[in-house]
């Protein structure tokens, strides 16, 4: 993707900006909500990097390591719920969704069971792992899923608001985590369920990014008002149940809408922003992921720019947009 000169400054403020690792942020909240004796916790042999590993310590009686075999690890996970347990499942994104989704749909959302699988390494960010591990279609996988939540937090102080409330809140929950650590966005609390966050207003177009893109949004914002585009970001954490009124309010106000996921851009955080759109107040709606390929080995953050998923690529889709009348 080419980018104008002027974004030249770009890389190397990304480069300042303070990161944390939000895999790290999911064992720390796990190891507080573990006083809670009902908890307990499944791996599928990858605990140290997941960040389960860090419940184990503190409580190896209640952590069970299955094994390589995901399928079985839903499966126990939803007899676990029965017997009154609060049970997370962790692996990486590619395995917990794309090799145990007959068991996630059966004995996890089928059974309506309470079970909060956290999956981490999702997406590009994966990096040298390569394609058969850069897992873009999970959020679809899992929102199309009768009874499955999904979450998706935009740094560590919002993982651990979501790890969190899904402990407070029976399963079924999906929550997606990536493999590097991400820009910080959050300096306080404010994750709301089920509520898009307004991280800057604007009049002109709505930029609306999830997880490790919300950031990169609120760089390309800052960054468009120079410019004289009075772009809004919206952070959507929770993909499933979408929120409509958010999304309603953009487009009547805005008129256009720009989304933008480590995702590909089928069944993701685009597709459902058009679906809502399209049904209540349909407005143009460009969709910023992975357009309909597999990822490959590289560098985390060189593939992303790669793919267009930087700051770069959110400012060239909104002045693309900006040229069409509306």
């Amino acid at each position: 993707m080419m980018m104008s000169t002027e974004l030249n400054w770009l890389p190397d403020l990304i480069n300042k900006i303070e990161k944390k690792s939000v895999r790290e942020a999911y064992g720390s909240t796990l190891v507080s909500v573990g006083a809670d004796k009902s908890v307990v916790v499944l791996d599928a042999d990858l605990s140290t990097s997941t960040h389960t590993s860090m419940f184990q310590k503190k409580y190896p009686d209640r952590f069970f390591n299955v094994g390589i075999s995901e399928n079985n690890m839903m499966g126990v996970a939803s007899g676990l719920s029965w017997t009154g347990k609060k049970v997370f499942v962790s692996s990486f994104a590619i395995f917990a969704t794309g090799r145990a989704y007959d068991f996630v749909r059966q004995s996890v959302c089928y059974a309506d069971s309470d079970v909060r699988i956290v999956a981490t390494h999702a997406g590009l960010t994966v990096g040298e792992d390569g394609a058969t591990h850069q897992m873009l279609e999970d959020i679809g996988l899992m929102t199309g899923l009768p009874r499955m939540r999904v979450l998706v937090p935009a740094d560590a102080m919002e993982t651990e608001q979501i790890v969190r409330y899904v402990y407070e809140n029976r399963g079924p929950f999906y929550v997606r985590l990536s493999r590097e650590r991400v820009p910080v966005v959050h300096e306080a609390e404010t994750f709301k369920y089920g509520k898009a966050e307004t991280i800057a207003d604007g009049d002109d177009i709505t930029i609306m990014a999830t997880g490790i893109l919300v950031s990169a949004a609120k760089i390309a914002a800052s960054y468009l008002k120079q410019k004289g585009i009075s772009a809004r970001v919206l952070n959507v954490a929770t993909i499933k149940p979408i929120d409509s009124d958010a999304i309603i309010k953009a487009a009547r106000e805005t008129g256009r809408i720009l989304t933008a996921e480590e995702h590909s851009i089928y069944n993701g955080l685009g597709s459902r922003v058009s679906e809502v759109v399209t049904e209540t107040y349909p407005v143009r709606v460009q969709r910023l992921g992975v357009r309909d390929t597999f990822g490959e080995s590289g560098k985390s953050w060189q593939l992303m720019d790669k793919y267009g998923l930087n700051p770069m690529g959110i400012v060239n889709g909104v002045e693309e947009m900006m040229k069409v009348t509306i």
